[in-house]
């Protein structure tokens, strides 16, 4: 796949204005739309085509901070391998491992309440989470590249979202 900055013609960075980058695709995706290209010879018309198909996994993958830090490791030449990067703290673990047990017992009692507060606290170590991979992002753009934070803290964001994942099967299962 082409580089998702590129296509959608953003610097790379973590930090992206998400309304801005809709609004980026929008204009990509108007132009590049079947519809203006119809009487285009059809050696045009497959270009307009592939890049259109480019830029909507462009903006897929810009638009999710887990797929967007990997293209930006990637760009900087850090394997993006979800089994390659370093191991999870032991304290991660742990934590991972009480919440799903936690999740587990309220999910067996019904107890809606409890899932919402279990889904809140991991909702905020979310924002923590990407806080600080903005931060590390950040510096390394400036030259201080610290690839193994930056895996470290991309495996605990994808931790983070498996849980909610697993709240909102909870829910789903109660309602």
């Amino acid at each position: 796949m082409a580089d998702p900055f590129t296509t959608l013609g953003v610097a790379p960075a973590f930090s992206l204005d998400l309304t801005q980058l809709a609004q980026r695709h929008r204009d990509l995706s108007r132009t590049l739309h079947p519809d203006r290209h119809a009487a285009a010879p059809p050696g045009e018309r497959r270009r307009a085509l592939g890049h259109a198909i480019e830029v909507n996994a462009a903006w897929r993958t810009l638009r999710d901070p887990i797929t967007r830090a990997e293209a930006l490791l990637e760009r900087l030449g850090v394997p993006r391998d979800e089994r390659g990067g370093p191991k999870a703290s032991p304290e991660l673990l742990m934590a991972v491992m009480e919440q799903r047990e936690a999740l587990a017992e309220a999910r067996a009692s019904g107890d809606v309440e409890r899932i919402d507060a279990l889904a809140g606290a991991v909702r905020q170590r979310e924002q923590e989470t990407l806080a600080r991979l903005t931060e590390a992002f950040s510096r390394a753009e400036g030259g201080e590249l610290d690839a193994p934070r930056l895996l470290s803290l991309l495996g605990e964001l994808r931790f983070v979202r498996r849980f909610l994942d697993e709240v909102g099967a909870a829910l789903d299962d109660l309602s």
